[in-house]
């Protein structure tokens, strides 16, 4: 797959300047067990092999403070990926420093919130496994569950930053000269690959965002929806994806790339003063604006989008 017409040139001191590396890891109490004596009722009773099926129980049923905190969490790591680019398959993200004091302050005030939800949800604790009781009949083993303090200890919300190494010459490593140059040669490799990843996530999401807006604004089709009074349908969100996705194009910049700073400016021009109540009372600006949106789609890097 070819990220792109032209391969950048990368220079990695630069990068290191303008973006950081970021770790989000969050973990929580499953709730979850498997019950071997229920797994074994369950393949004997239906002639089947040993090990075949397995019986996994919830063992606070359905929780409503579990399940909250469940959700919080999925719309954090959300939040979090909205607002960095991939770096490397250990769930590192790069995060420009652009975004660093915005994705800080609302990133630590999730993780003050998980805590809050946590901390109530311990607080319940005891008489959830009450209740569990009774909702699990013969499934219930009291010895399945963990003492309070043991089930906190299992959740955590934690956010670590670490800086871009620059490349350097200075290298103190002891190999032969041939050797450093090939090692020289990988790490450039590897920090445009990793660029490239970057980026190509930015022009995925900027394609995603164009493409759903033109197909909103088609005259007809499967994807016009009306409404009652037989209008078609702008949702805000619609064009504010897309205005977030000019910041973004301007944020997540980090290696200086003309094709996306050019990019930007197109939809900042094209985009400017355009509002979804334009859009729902003009049918003028819709067209105005699909040409528009199509002719961005048209000048994104050559990349593949699926």
């Amino acid at each position: 797959m070819q990220a792109f017409q032209e391969a950048p040139q990368i220079n990695a001191p630069s990068i290191a300047s303008s973006s950081v590396i970021v770790e989000l890891r969050i973990g929580q109490w499953t709730a979850r067990k498997k019950d071997k004596r229920a797994s074994a009722v369950v393949t004997h009773s239906n002639n089947a092999d040993s090990g075949t099926a397995n019986v996994n129980k919830k063992l606070l049923g359905h929780s409503q403070d579990l399940d909250a905190l469940q959700k919080f969490t999925a719309n954090a790591r959300n939040t979090h990926y909205a607002m960095t680019m991939p770096w490397s398959d250990l769930g590192q993200r790069l995060l420009p420093t652009a975004l660093y004091e915005k994705y800080h302050h609302t990133m630590t005030g999730l993780q003050n919130e998980f805590y809050r939800m946590k901390d109530e949800f311990v607080q319940k604790y005891d008489w959830e496994v009450s209740r569990a009781q009774a909702r699990l009949g013969d499934l219930f083993v009291h010895d399945d569950y963990p003492t309070p303090a043991s089930v906190a200890s299992k959740f955590r919300f934690e956010i670590d930053y670490e800086f871009l190494k620059e490349d350097s010459e200075d290298h103190r490593i002891q190999v032969s000269n041939e050797g450093l140059e090939t090692i020289k040669a990988s790490s450039r490799d590897f920090y445009e690959r990793r660029y490239n990843s970057a980026m190509n996530d930015i022009w995925k999401r900027t394609h995603k965002a164009l493409t759903n807006m033109s197909q909103k604004l088609a005259t007809e089709g499967e994807d016009v929806r009306l409404n009652k009074q037989g209008s078609q349908v702008f949702r805000d969100s619609m064009v504010e994806n897309v205005l977030d996705m000019v910041d973004m194009l301007s944020a997540c910049n980090v290696g200086n790339d003309s094709q996306m700073e050019a990019m930007r400016l197109q939809l900042d021009e094209s985009l400017h003063g355009v509002t979804a109540d334009g859009l729902r009372t003009s049918a003028s600006l819709r067209a105005e604006t699909k040409t528009a949106v199509d002719e961005a789609i048209a000048n994104l890097p050559t990349i593949d989008f699926l």
